[in-house]
């Protein structure tokens, strides 16, 4: 099992990655250091900014990658052979500030409120009210129950003060076992006689 790094050698690492992923115009999520099989590993979570239009592709977490490994070979900041392994949040990651629920636009999401209601539907906008707050917009949708249709409801504003917790509720409708009736019959319409 490995054992995770000392919290001031993390911070050190965090010092130095830093200034690395905002060289390449992404944000520092998260660091860990962790030793597995005699050796560091160092993980990296990075993200875009809240106005950034392009999104955190493959090229840009490559760009990230070289920017971090420069930084921590130069600085010095580990000890020995290390694994570097720079990530993007993933879609499971809990929505805690402004930027987050910017990315999720279009997405289900489910809100926890202080009050202790919760409200599961569509984000469908993020309004500023300031430089850190704001207001999200939650379309309601409730699950049709036996193949009838979802019900939508009213949007609902929520200033983000007034958010708990919150996360993206991952949309698996139409991933599954296909019925083996279509099957036989899309795959005989694709044949040639």
């Amino acid at each position: 099992m490995a054992a995770p790094a000392h919290p001031a050698h993390a911070e050190r690492v965090r010092q130095v990655v830093e200034p690395a992923v905002e060289s390449v115009g992404l944000l520092l999520e998260d660091v860990a250091v962790r030793r597995s099989a005699g050796r560091s590993v160092v993980e990296v979570v990075i993200d875009v900014t809240e106005d950034d239009e392009v999104g955190l592709d493959l090229d840009r977490i490559a760009d990230a990658t070289h920017a971090v490994s420069d930084a921590l070979d130069a600085a010095e900041a580990i000890t020995g052979e290390y694994t570097l392994e720079v990530m993007s949040p993933g879609v499971s990651r809990p929505l805690t500030e402004r930027r987050h629920f910017t990315r999720a636009v279009g997405h289900s999401v489910v809100v926890h409120r202080h009050d202790g209601g919760t409200l599961s539907g569509r984000l469908t906008a993020v309004e500023r009210t300031g430089p850190q707050d704001g207001t999200i917009v939650v379309v309601p949708v409730t699950p049709g129950l036996k193949g009838r249709k979802p019900v939508v409801g009213e949007a609902v504003q929520v200033p983000l003060s007034e958010v708990r917790a919150a996360h993206v509720e991952v949309d698996l409708t139409g991933v599954g076992p296909v019925d083996d009736d279509e099957a036989g019959s899309d795959a005989d319409a694709g044949q040639e006689n």
